[in-house]
């Protein structure tokens, strides 16, 4: 994949409600056929971007561009979009809705049900085809959400926080179709998540949003890197008050990377982290406290998210 084969483009992308800024001169390129993660804690401005983007939401300022074209331009069909909130007609079937759906996008009658089938098989619906959408469980639910976006043949696919509330098989068979989008059709797919782990195995290059800026653009692999190739000592103290006394007195440990507070627990970054606990352990005990509970880890794409804000993400 070359940088040159940009399908979309945002340049100097503002958005102002108000006296509120929720997107701040934001500027990306999107390569063509890749799975592009938006990555940040709710009401970062995550969604907001996206919906100017493809053209839903028009920006105060700045321009998006598609395949060289003002996204105003757009030819009818070139994006599907996967809301978070459900868009579903309950008193339809799956293949009723997805038929309908092929219908409004002035489908041939053959070329919709043909389409309509695959999704259906592949998406794991054949066997609720003819189940009306409001007696189908969550997962079956969201999957159908994402046939749906889908049942035109998007040369671009959004998908707007495509796992929340599934439970964890449903989640790994949508991560497979995602998967599949990309490697076995070419489609480029534009994710926006607060899912970590999601962020991590689907997407080949994040941008990590906050507070309306665009903190860091690069690959899952590159974005662990900048914070070190270290590990992370994760530890919980028996009396979290003395967190920041046991802090000061880690960091200044001369094998210590960096130190942090997240949810009353103390995250200690080094190199060789095992190899480091016994004199970790001996600053803690020097405050006359007492570990709780601790665990030795790689770094995460939370790390790296917590090393640009200092925060956790917000749920």
């Amino acid at each position: 994949m070359i940088m040159a084969d940009v399908i979309m483009e945002a340049r100097d992308l503002t958005k102002d409600f108000e006296d509120l800024r929720a997107v701040d001169n934001l500027n990306l390129k999107i390569r063509r056929g890749e799975v592009f993660g938006f990555l940040g804690p709710n009401g970062a401005g995550k969604t907001t971007s996206i919906s100017m983007m493809v053209g839903l939401l028009r920006p105060t300022s700045g321009q998006v561009f598609i395949d060289g074209e003002d996204v105003n331009k757009l030819e009818k069909g070139t994006i599907g979009i996967c809301p978070q909130e459900l868009v579903l007609w309950e008193h339809l079937t799956p293949r009723e809705s997805l038929n309908l759906m092929g219908n409004l996008y002035e489908l041939p009658k053959k070329e919709s049900e043909k389409r309509t089938e695959k999704l259906l098989s592949d998406l794991f619906l054949t066997d609720k085809a003819n189940t009306q959408v409001k007696n189908l469980s969550g997962g079956m639910k969201r999957r159908l959400n994402l046939a749906l976006a889908l049942i035109h043949e998007p040369e671009i696919v959004v998908l707007d926080e495509p796992s929340e509330g599934l439970d964890p098989q449903s989640r790994r068979v949508l991560w497979n179709y995602i998967r599949a989008l990309r490697d076995d059709e070419g489609k480029t797919v534009i994710l926006t998540t607060h899912i970590m782990e999601e962020a991590d195995k689907l997407s080949d290059r994040i941008a990590i949003i906050d507070h309306s800026k665009l903190l860091r653009l690069d690959t899952p692999s590159n974005l662990k890197k900048e914070i070190g190739e270290g590990d992370v000592v994760d530890m919980k103290l028996s009396d979290p008050k003395m967190n920041q006394e046991v802090m000061e007195k880690l960091k200044n440990l001369a094998e210590i990377e960096a130190v942090t507070e997240v949810d009353e627990r103390i995250n200690i970054r080094a190199l060789d982290a095992v190899g480091k606990l016994p004199v970790i352990m001996d600053r803690v005990e020097e405050s006359g406290v007492q570990i709780s509970d601790l665990s030795v880890r790689q770094n995460t794409l939370e790390d790296v998210f917590i090393d640009l804000t200092g925060t956790t993400l917000r749920e």
